[in-house]
């Protein structure tokens, strides 16, 4: 875990995260508390996971999604050497 994010705001934040009930109050959360381009960059990251994790190709994540080689390429770290954070919450939604 990441030390740096790890503090008093940023549970607070969490807390406020894991207390939303649905797809609708999500919207309405994020949409307060993020920019437009805050929300459409991490739903882009989260789309290249997803589509990385099929074996799909740079070129075909970029043409896909748009997103730069360099956050392909971020993403790709974060899938290797991270946490394991997308990991564990693709298996829960391919669960559900």
């Amino acid at each position: 875990m990441n030390k740096k994010i790890h503090n008093e705001a940023t549970d607070g934040l969490f807390r406020a995260i894991l207390s939303l009930q649905s797809m609708e109050e999500c919207y309405q959360f994020f949409e307060d508390v993020c920019t437009i381009n805050e929300i459409q960059s991490m739903s882009q990251r989260f789309e290249v996971a997803r589509l990385l994790r099929e074996k799909q190709t740079y070129q075909e994540i970029a043409e896909r999604t748009g997103a730069s080689t360099a956050t392909i390429s971020r993403v790709n770290r974060s899938l290797n050497y991270g946490n394991d954070g997308y990991d564990m919450v693709f298996r829960r939604t391919e669960e559900e």
